[in-house]
Parts: structure tokens; sequence; C-alpha cells
């Protein structure tokens, strides 16, 4: 008895299913989450690109503003 074709034949359809399972990996990328960080998937250049318009540099403008003109306020005249 061929004992050789037996097993070929055993290992072939583990072969394909696992020849199977990479194809559907590769063509359907994956984005994935590890120790914190979300890993872009394969089509992260093709995505549109997101804008945000700048802002301002300082973000306490307002607040500044409203400290400068109550120090103005606070700070006597000189006597005469």
């Amino acid at each position: 008895m061929n004992t050789t074709s037996s097993a070929s034949r055993r290992c072939l359809p583990l072969a394909a299913a696992a020849l199977l399972a990479a194809c559907c990996l590769g063509v359907t990328g994956c984005q994935i989450d590890a120790a914190g960080q979300t890993l872009p998937s394969p089509y992260h250049l093709t995505d549109d690109v997101q804008y945000y318009a700048p802002g301002p540099e300082f973000k306490l403008a307002r607040e500044a503003a409203a400290l400068k003109e109550m120090n103005a306020e606070n700070i006597s005249e000189p006597q005469r």
C-alpha cells in the first residue's frame, strides 16, 4: 500500500484551508488595537484627509485680555 499518497490527500484540505485563510486576511486588511494604539489598515493612504482649521496660538486670549484690563484699572496714577 502506498502511504505517501494517503498522507498527502489528508494534508491537501488543511493546506487549502490555510491558503484560503491567508488570502482572506491579505485582502481584507486589518485595523488593530495594540498596546493602546490603533494601527491603521492598509488603506489609510487612500482615505480622505480631514482638515482642521488652525486656531489661535495662545488658547487663553480672552482671559489674558481681561486680566490686562483689570490690571490697567488698578494701576494708581502718579500724585502731583
